[in-house]
């Protein structure tokens, strides 16, 4: 926020957010202070595999390949499936955040059977997918469907047919 005291120098106060840790900080600047901008890059990278330690991704256009840890990936490896397109963000050439797709079509390979009738609970039962993610699934859902999931909330959206 920019603040004009009555007296004395403008300045401006800032709320900055470590790209690594994530932890956020208050600094404060003068009207004839400068900061450097961070080397941030998004890109549209295409995942390839996972070796266990590292997740590899290519950009189409160069066909160069990089290399992002767990730390960079976190949760989000449940959402990742081969040739997926993914925004990778870098930092200083490394990758520090991977953001899967806004959708993902997966298959459920384990899951309950529906018993018919049973309408009065909530309406839903988990279901485990191809990458290991749980999801709740209504209960109509059956091994072997493929359904599409939002990987930002982590919910079940419909069946794909």
């Amino acid at each position: 926020e920019f603040v004009k005291p009555g007296k004395g120098q403008a300045f401006a106060r800032v709320k900055l957010r470590r790209l690594l840790t994530g932890t956020r900080v208050e600094k404060t600047f003068k009207s004839t202070d400068s900061a450097e901008g961070a080397d941030v890059a998004d890109m549209n990278l295409t995942f390839l595999y996972s070796d266990g330690e590292f997740w590899h991704f290519m950009n189409n256009t160069t066909f160069e390949q990089l290399a992002a840890d767990e730390k960079a990936v976190g949760d989000n490896a449940k959402w990742l499936l081969d040739q997926a397109e993914c925004i990778v963000t870098l930092w200083n050439g490394q990758p520090i955040s991977v953001t899967p797709p806004n959708f993902v079509e997966l298959e459920v390979v384990e899951t309950d059977p529906g018993l018919k009738g049973d309408t009065a609970g909530t309406g839903g039962k988990p279901a485990t997918l191809s990458t290991g993610a749980v999801v709740k699934v209504p209960l109509f859902v059956q091994i072997g469907e493929v359904i599409k999931v939002d990987t930002r909330s982590g919910e079940y959206v419909s069946r794909v047919k």
